[in-house]
């Protein structure tokens, strides 16, 4: 189980940033426009919201395991197709099937550590968003010499789909014993169904969602379109891709330590103020100095980055039951990524509008305003199944 965890984080994000680095490559391969590179940047955001959102129902039809063999089989194919076709839209489309495996895996994670990790929560947490920041940072600084090896974006894009077949196998003889099981189980006596979970109806709920989606904004945007910033700023594509990398290379241990860390507080506020102060400076000077102290602003925006691991943390922390973390996790996510859609497709607007990146910066500062104060929302320690 926590083998196969770990193989299906690694393929969490590497079809997003694989995409960040070489975008320059796909818009003139593909013929995109600057608003259809918006598009495709903020296809991610769209997929998670959409697909995350039917995940509960899913799990309660279909054993988590059989649902994660589909999951990276649709992530296999649609990253093979997308590398393959000449089509902007086909691209589009088969990027969205590579995506709809990703938003059901992000939703069941928090869900399998719940029930399977249940007092070791804070560890296998930050294992597995270790190996998802791991694979990101892969991918991002290893999409363009690729690319460049085989003389193809294709091969840059494609080659992720080896990863996520790799992915499938520990699931399957899993999702063959949870089906057996399935057949032997006797019905639910009547009376002992779970009570649902609908955090929609809370205020946890909702602070929950616009933390999650307002980091989520900003982390996507930073994957779509930091590397553009510092091609813009002067760097060669690989060193560009790099430094994008080094954002997710440095948040490894951040992501590590911060499940365990954020465990251990009593109140999460600290952490708030602390992962906004990183991520304003960053952005100030990304805007101000992008080419002075670039090694500086990718450090301060890893450790703003660490938002993510603590708010996938906080979805366990502030729920009692696997069953209340599932409808949680799938509420902020989904949720979520419906608010963090605006961030890939606002920066590339903005960017083609104005043809530089302060408004674009702007727009990140008035989210991460709106982050910090949902996150002081959810600090104190609560469940959503009280609420």
């Amino acid at each position: 189980m926590l083998v196969g965890m770990l193989l299906v984080a690694l393929n969490l994000r590497a079809v997003v940033t694989s995409l960040g680095a070489l975008l320059d490559e796909v818009r003139d391969g593909l013929g995109l426009s600057g608003a259809m590179a918006g598009l495709v940047t903020t296809l991610p955001t769209i997929a998670f919201a959409g697909l995350g959102a039917l995940t509960p129902w899913l799990v309660r039809r279909v054993a988590p395991a059989r649902v994660l063999v589909v999951a990276m089989l649709a992530l296999t194919a649609g990253q093979v197709l997308r590398a393959t076709t000449d089509s902007a839209w086909i691209f589009v489309f088969t990027s969205a099937l590579a995506l709809a495996g990703i938003a059901v895996a992000n939703i069941l994670l928090p869900m399998l550590v719940k029930q399977h990790f249940p007092h070791r929560t804070g560890l296998v947490t930050g294992a597995y968003t270790m190996a998802l920041t791991l694979g990101t940072t892969v991918a991002a600084a290893s999409a363009v010499p690729i690319a460049h090896a085989f003389g193809s974006w294709r091969a840059g894009l494609g080659v992720w789909a080896a990863m996520a077949a790799v992915a499938v196998l520990p699931w399957v003889p899993l999702a063959l014993r949870a089906r057996a099981r399935a057949r032997r189980a006797t019905p639910t006596a009547a009376g002992t169904a779970p009570t649902r979970v609908r955090p929609a109806r809370t205020r946890l709920g909702w602070a929950m969602a616009l933390y999650f989606g307002a980091q989520s904004l900003s982390g996507y945007a930073i994957m779509g379109w930091l590397a553009q910033l510092f091609r813009d700023a002067g760097y060669q594509p690989e060193a560009a891709g790099l430094l994008l990398a080094g954002v997710t290379a440095l948040g490894v241990p951040i992501a590590l330590l911060m499940p365990t860390v954020a465990g251990r507080m009593t109140s999460l506020r600290p952490l708030v103020l602390g992962l906004t102060t990183a991520s304003t400076l960053a952005y100030l000077g990304l805007a101000l100095a992008p080419r002075g102290a670039a090694l500086l602003w990718v450090a301060l925006l890893a450790i703003g980055q660490g938002a993510f691991p603590m708010i996938l943390t906080a979805i366990g922390l502030r729920a009692r039951t696997a069953e209340g973390t599932v409808a949680l996790s799938a509420f902020a996510q989904s949720t979520g990524y419906v608010i963090a859609a605006l961030g890939p497709l606002m920066v590339g607007i903005l960017y083609e509008i104005t043809g530089g990146w302060t408004a674009p910066i702007g727009f990140l500062l008035a989210a991460l305003a709106v982050q910090t104060a949902a996150g002081m929302a959810i600090a104190r320690p609560r469940y959503v199944e009280d609420e």
